[in-house]
């Protein structure tokens, strides 16, 4: 057997701690695209649950590289599966993971994001995009239809006007149109995604993570609730801070005219 055979593949997702409060996880097969197969999705779910359970960590940000993000879901993988076969997979669970994580991710997409690769960004609460890049859900082009939660985020993100069209044909969009349309929360030159958004999530993990925690609870949760229910739940939330050492901190900090410092707590 060659060296080659007998070499280990290659972790298919990079993990880094740019800081100390920020998980930054790559994915890492280049060599298709950052096609997301099984090994790749439980890693990512793996590393997620691993930084929703480190106290220091405030802030979670997913890449790929210059060429994608991740240009899909790995064909290979499913061309020849049958149903049953895809239900006990359930790649659906490691989407999961990822879109109820308590603390904030960040995606940053150069190149493409496509299909199951679009459907994870969907996950995050907050997408910055290069120029240049080419985002879409084209699995009606292969016989299939997203089901990762693409059409369900998609419509609820951009409506269902716009959604329907980009479902109903596969079409790419460019990053500015993405973001005209409000798929994608801001946009940057080629190449300055990750950096914009290693800022966003330094800048969000600056803040109270009590705080942060429920206010993504609260806008997602809300939004699927009638809006008194909604309201009710803001309300809640609200007085709950002022339990908080970081609410007493923040005000006094504010008073005292000084940075505050945030704990958690």
């Amino acid at each position: 057997m060659s060296i080659e055979g007998i070499m280990a593949d290659p972790d298919p997702l990079i993990v880094e701690t740019p800081s100390e409060a920020v998980r930054l996880l790559r994915l890492n097969r280049p060599e298709r695209r950052n096609a997301l197969n099984v090994p790749l999705r439980k890693r990512i779910a793996e590393e997620v649950t691993l930084a929703i359970a480190d106290p220091k960590i405030r802030a979670i940000v997913l890449t790929g590289n210059e060429q994608a993000f991740a240009a899909g879901a790995d064909i290979g993988e499913m061309a020849d599966a049958g149903p049953i076969e895809l239900m006990i997979r359930n790649v659906q669970q490691y989407y999961r993971v990822v879109a109820e994580c308590p603390k904030p991710v960040i995606v940053a997409i150069e190149g493409f994001a496509l299909g199951g690769g679009l459907e994870l960004a969907l996950c995050a609460d907050v997408i910055v995009a290069a120029d240049g890049a080419r985002l879409g859900l084209p699995e009606v082009k292969i016989g299939i239809l997203p089901g990762g939660g693409g059409t369900q985020r998609l419509a609820r993100l951009v409506g269902r006007a716009r959604a329907m069209p980009l479902l109903m044909t596969g079409r790419m969009v460019g990053a500015q149109e993405a973001f005209a349309m409000g798929l994608v929360s801001e946009m940057t030159p080629k190449g300055e995604a990750l950096t914009r958004a290693l800022a966003v999530a330094e800048e969000i993990a600056s803040m109270p993570p009590i705080s942060v925690m429920q206010i993504k609870e609260i806008v997602n949760e809300g939004l699927n609730a009638p809006l008194d229910t909604a309201l009710m739940l803001e309300r809640k939330a609200y007085l709950l801070q002022y339990a908080t050492a970081d609410q007493k901190e923040g005000m006094r900090a504010f008073l005292d005219k000084r940075k505050p410092k945030y704990e958690g707590r």
